[in-house]
C-alpha cells in the first residue's frame, strides 16, 4: 500500500516495487484513504508519506500509529521530505520492529529503498543515516555512552539503520566475528543485560537515539 499526495511519485514508487516482483494492493492520497484501504486489504507493508492533506503536517505519522495498533502485521515504511527527528523517535518509541523512516530522496536509490522495503516487511526496521545524525547530539559526562569507544559508536549506529551484523561486518570491512564482540561490549556497557523478554538491539538503539 503506497500512500502519498504526489501522484508523480506514488506512481513512481508503485512502478519501481512491482517491477522488483511486489504488488501493490492500493494507492492513498490521504490518511483517511489510507486507513480504510489498509483495513481493506491488509497489506505487509505500507509506505506513507509524513505530510499529507488535509493540513500537510504530521497525517501520515498519525495513521501509522492507528495501523501499528490496529494492524501489528502491517510493516510501515515512513517517508518524508525533511529530516524531522520528533517523528522518527516518536515512531520507534514503542517498537522498532517493523519500522522504517526514510528521506524521499533515498527513493532514488533503488537497490537501498527496495532493500528497506523487504527488511521492514520482514520485520526490520529501517532509520534514514541523516535522521540518526540530526538526533545524535554529545553525551552528558555521566552517560553511559560516553564511555563507548569510535568503533563501537559507529557499530551502534549502523545498528540504528537497522544494518546486520554481517552489514556492518562489510560496511567497516571488519570480520562478523568483531563486530558481534563489539554489539556485546555496546550491551554491557549501556548495562543491558540479557532477559526472555526484551530486545537487547532495539534497546540499545533507543538508549542511543535518546542520548
Amino acid at each position: 500500500m503506497i500512500a502519498e499526495d504526489s501522484v508523480l511519485l506514488r506512481e513512481g514508487v508503485a512502478r519501481l516495487l512491482a517491477e522488483h516482483g511486489m504488488e501493490v494492493v492500493g494507492q492513498a492520497s490521504d490518511g483517511e484513504e489510507l486507513l480504510r484501504k489498509v483495513r481493506a486489504h491488509r497489506p505487509d507493508v505500507a509506505i506513507v508519506d509524513v505530510r499529507m492533506p488535509p493540513t500537510q503536517t504530521d497525517e501520515g505519522v498519525r495513521a501509522t500509529r492507528t495501523i501499528r495498533a490496529e494492524l501489528p502485521e502491517t510493516a510501515v515504511l515512513v517517508l518524508s521530505a525533511m529530516v524531522e527527528p520528533a517523528h522518527a523517535r516518536e515512531l520507534l518509541a514503542e517498537d522498532a520492529a517493523g519500522i522504517g523512516y526514510l528521506l524521499k530522496d533515498r527513493v532514488a536509490d533503488i537497490d537501498a529503498f527496495v532493500e528497506a522495503v523487504r527488511r521492514v516487511g520482514a520485520g526490520g526496521s529501517v532509520l534514514d543515516p541523516d535522521v540518526v545524525t540530526a538526533m545524535l547530539g554529545q553525551p552528558a559526562d555521566d552517560d553511559p555512552l560516553a564511555e563507548l569507544t569510535s568503533r563501537e559508536h559507529e557499530v551502534l549506529s549502523l545498528m540504528a539503520e537497522g544494518r546486520s551484523n554481517a552489514a556492518i561486518a562489510e560496511r567497516l570491512v571488519i570480520t562478523e566475528r568483531a563486530v558481534e564482540k563489539h554489539v556485546t561490549n555496546i550491551f554491557a556497557k549501556l548495562n543491558l543485560p540479557p532477559t526472555p523478554d526484551d530486545h537487547r538491539r532495539v534497546l540499545a538503539v533507543l538508549r542511543y537515539l535518546e542520548g
